[in-house]
């Protein structure tokens, strides 16, 4: 059953140190600050990040970054305009970097929450990406052989939540919140607001509750 949560520390109560964290977003949209911040406070520490991105500004993952809580990132764009927090530390070898192809990472998240044990694919190929792992020819071309990405938690941005837990998003916040919340042991996600159960139409839900496991109400995002 889902938790409705009164609190962001609420919902990160239990986080230990060295888990693997799988994050929203896409840049900042559909990013989980709330969330953030309130596992900034929780103090976990030696923590495994995965997300689309290492960072923006000094929000957000930049500021868990900033704080020394991260051993490791796994992400598609480690590198931006305003990625200074993370380029700082990898240059300095205080942070662990591996680069995923944003596909392939949406599929390894994907291929997790769906129990698929590895898959192929061209992505990679041929490159720095693609050295060491196990290669086949499919319909004429190389394919890497790739495998699943979970996480011990998931947190993600929605936009409504019902007192069941399901989720819909709103627009391009969606990206990839309903993959990684197949994908984690537990899912936390932050949400504008809740509603009663039945309240949202069943053909708009694109998390379905079973892959819920708390939510916080934190207003507008």
């Amino acid at each position: 059953m889902t938790t409705i949560c009164t609190s962001t520390r609420e919902a990160l109560s239990g986080i230990t140190d060295g888990a693997t964290v799988l994050v929203g977003g896409f840049g900042m949209a559909g990013m989980p600050t709330h969330l953030i911040d309130a596992l900034i406070d929780v103090g976990s520490r030696d923590l495994t990040i995965v997300s689309n991105n290492a960072g923006n500004g000094n929000t957000g993952l930049a500021a868990l970054l900033a704080k020394g809580r991260v051993r490791k990132v796994v992400c598609s764009f480690p590198r931006q305009s305003d990625s200074w927090v993370f380029d700082d530390l990898y240059r300095r070898g205080l942070v662990e970097l591996e680069v995923v192809p944003q596909g392939t990472l949406a599929e390894r998240i994907r291929a997790a929450g769906a129990g698929i044990g590895a898959f192929y694919c061209p992505t990679g190929a041929g490159t720095l990406l693609g050295e060491g792992k196990e290669t086949r020819q499919l319909g004429g071309r190389t394919h890497v052989l790739e495998f699943p990405l979970s996480g011990d938690i998931a947190l993600i941005g929605a936009h409504i939540a019902d007192r069941m837990g399901n989720l819909i998003y709103r627009k391009t916040a969606r990206n990839f919140g309903p993959v990684m919340a197949t994908a984690a042991t537990t899912t936390i996600v932050q949400v504008e607001r809740i509603v009663e159960t039945g309240a949202l139409d069943p053909e708009t839900i694109v998390t379905p509750s079973i892959f819920v496991d708390r939510v916080v109400a934190v207003g507008d995002q």
